[in-house]
């Protein structure tokens, strides 16, 4: 490998990324001297086109704003990113910029881990470039899903105990409640959840969102975003360096 490679993350507010010193530390773990990981905060979208005239740019990762946006900027997608409709990692090799979609390799890790043979349906709460990769994952394990958004037929309004109670998975994908909102909590029939629900909050800063706090006063087994997004970065790294020249 060359040195001197400078890899990343994009998106909008970020200081609080775990990307950063996730690779940093795998730097050192790996002994390797010339690469560094920088945090690009964008405050829109095109300013990535001067972020791709850095020499020695190898890639980056994609955060919110940017995982669906980041798609017109690039040549072209894996099959994956495709189906998703959303990027979380970009490789660049010989000016040919490629997007990959690792937050379904990250989920579809952490649904197989904990997911029990009763969980054959689940509510998507989001619909943004998570919820999407989260769709992707459980059409691929055969487990139906409804979406809950703000504009969606089912939304967070008329969303009642009802159907919480159909769907015995529930994975949240929205910013809400992240560090430092962390009061803040969806607007959800929590009365609805039983101890055979798996509440998947994507979310990993707090560890425990209000979120989770309330799914698990009613008996539901919960797990947050932490393995997911180390799963995820993991496959970036892979991608970045063992792509086949």
């Amino acid at each position: 490998m060359d040195s001197n490679k400078k890899l990343g993350l994009i998106g909008r507010n970020i200081s609080y990324s775990f990307s950063k010193k996730f690779f940093e530390d795998k730097f050192q773990k790996l002994m390797l001297k010339g690469f560094s990981y920088d945090i690009f905060d964008l405050g829109e979208m095109e300013e990535v086109e001067s972020l791709f005239t850095t020499p020695e740019l190898l890639g980056f990762n994609v955060t919110i704003p940017y995982k669906e946006k980041i798609i017109d900027y690039l040549d072209e997608l894996s099959e994956e990113a495709q189906v998703i409709g959303a990027v979380n990692c970009v490789f660049i090799q010989n000016g040919k910029k490629t997007g990959y979609n690792t937050d379904a390799y990250g989920f579809e890790k952490t649904l197989l881990l904990h997911k029990k043979p009763h969980h054959t349906s689940a509510l998507i709460l989001g619909n943004g470039g998570a919820a999407k990769a989260v769709k992707y994952v459980l059409d691929k394990n055969g487990i139906s899903s409804e979406t809950v958004s703000r504009n969606s037929i089912l939304n967070f309004d008329n969303l009642d105990a009802e159907a919480v109670q159909k769907h015995k998975l529930i994975i949240q994908t929205t910013p809400v409640g992240t560090f430092p909102n962390v009061e803040d909590c969806l607007k959800f029939p929590f009365e609805g959840l039983s101890q055979e629900h798996l509440i998947i909050d994507l979310i990993y800063n707090p560890n425990y969102t209000q979120f989770i706090i309330n799914a698990s006063e009613k008996g539901a087994k919960t797990v947050n975003g932490f393995y997911m997004l180390e799963q995820q970065a993991e496959k970036a790294w892979e991608i970045w360096n063992f792509q086949k020249k």
